[in-house]
């Protein structure tokens, strides 16, 4: 696994606006979006191309095109869903699938609520996107995932990271597969909540308001982010299948 910490002082800036506690969720959710797209820059830095020629108005010449199969872009539900849009921004031509995960409050172990993805995977380069790597467990899961529908190229685009989730995260990769993590920063440590420290807060909440009903059962984790985020969509879609167990409650 490899690790790449975007050093820019466009994205410290917009990060510093971000962590404010006093940042609009208006606002918020614009920077979000910004973020994304620098971090879409170094994350797309390996992406498959293959040779075409063209015409110029001048002169016949061979540039690159993207490759076939197209990247596909998958947002973890729900704090992913604010970063998609600056992803395909600068990756237009992707696909789009979608993973929807929370944490069984009975049996701590990670469940996919909401799947939309290809069940053939090979071949792909897929772009995970979750604002938050914290504990790690979430973005485990969603690896094995991907791993299982025979991805073996992965980069995780993150906003915030913390040591013990990047740890988690490459314990559990191993040698199975190619997986990039691109962050915005790494922060110090996690709290004993799963905060992540000094962290941005919860990001899902951030974005798009405190869902009420939601909140009251949700743990908070991923770096101060009810697991995954919220409970919206319990009643739907399919039956949730289990892929990961986490072994210590109210990690994420």
């Amino acid at each position: 696994m490899r690790l790449h910490v975007a050093n820019h002082p466009l994205i410290a800036h917009k990060l510093t606006v971000l962590r404010d506690r006093q940042t609009p969720s208006a606002t918020f959710r614009q920077l979000v979006d910004e973020l994304v797209t620098l971090l879409a820059y170094e994350a797309t830095r390996e992406v498959a191309v293959s040779e075409t020629p063209i015409e110029t108005p001048v002169a016949p010449t061979v540039g690159l095109t993207l490759s076939e199969p197209r990247p596909i872009v998958v947002p973890v539900l729900r704090a992913g869903l604010g970063m998609l849009e600056g992803m395909t921004r600068l990756l237009p031509t992707a696909e789009v699938g979608f993973l929807g995960m929370r944490r069984d409050d009975d049996t701590l172990e990670i469940e996919t609520y909401a799947n939309r993805l290809p069940d053939d995977l090979s071949g792909r380069q897929c772009f995970v996107l979750d604002p938050m790597l914290a504990t790690g467990h979430t973005m485990v899961a969603a690896t094995n995932y991907l791993f299982e529908r025979g991805a073996k190229d992965v980069t995780c685009v993150c906003i915030l990271a913390a040591p013990e989730g990047i740890s988690t995260l490459e314990a559990a990769i191993g040698d199975r597969a190619d997986v990039n993590v691109v962050v915005a920063a790494v922060d110090e440590r996690l709290n004993e909540k799963s905060y992540i420290v000094p962290g941005l807060g919860d990001a899902g909440d951030r974005l798009y308001g405190i869902v009420d009903c939601f909140a009251s059962r949700a743990p908070r984790s991923r770096g101060g982010a009810p697991t995954n985020d919220s409970g919206w969509g319990k009643d739907s879609g399919p039956s949730p299948t289990r892929i990961f167990s986490a072994s210590t409650s109210g990690n994420n």
